[in-house]
């Protein structure tokens, strides 16, 4: 935990270019983890579980809407309304602070990192699902 703590004090103190360039990362990111989503709710939902599997596919579901399309698609959007008021900071737009766009970077890697955490619990339990099978 310490280690990431000194990541976001190195990050919030670096270059808006480099914000700017975490910002593309994150959007890319989270368009790949829509596209497994997809992915995952297809492939569960395709088969029926046997019976003693039916716990385990159950927990799967439930797991997976901690990363639902919707809280992605949320995600993506409160991105580009990040990278938008970038683009108003570079302007020197008057209202936006360098402070203040660096304050909503920390936020949303704060969310970007739970969504990721989230995710690799799921993917965690499709790996114990399909050793099963």
């Amino acid at each position: 935990m310490e280690t990431t703590n000194l990541k976001n004090t190195f990050l919030l103190g670096a270059s808006l270019n480099i914000l700017h360039q975490e910002s593309r990362e994150w959007m890319d990111a989270v368009e790949f983890w829509k596209d497994e989503t997809r992915f995952f709710e297809n492939l569960l939902h395709k088969k029926k579980p046997l019976d003693e599997d039916k716990a385990l596919h159950a927990q799967l579901i439930l797991s997976l809407k901690n990363v639902s399309l919707d809280l992605l698609d949320e995600l993506e959007d409160d991105v580009k309304d990040h990278e938008k008021l970038l683009a108003r900071l570079m302007k020197e737009e008057k209202g936006i602070s360098d402070w203040e766009y660096r304050e909503s970077h920390s936020k949303l890697k704060k969310r970007i990192n739970k969504v990721q955490q989230d995710f690799n619990s799921f993917k965690k339990l499709v790996f114990t699902y399909v050793k099963s099978l």
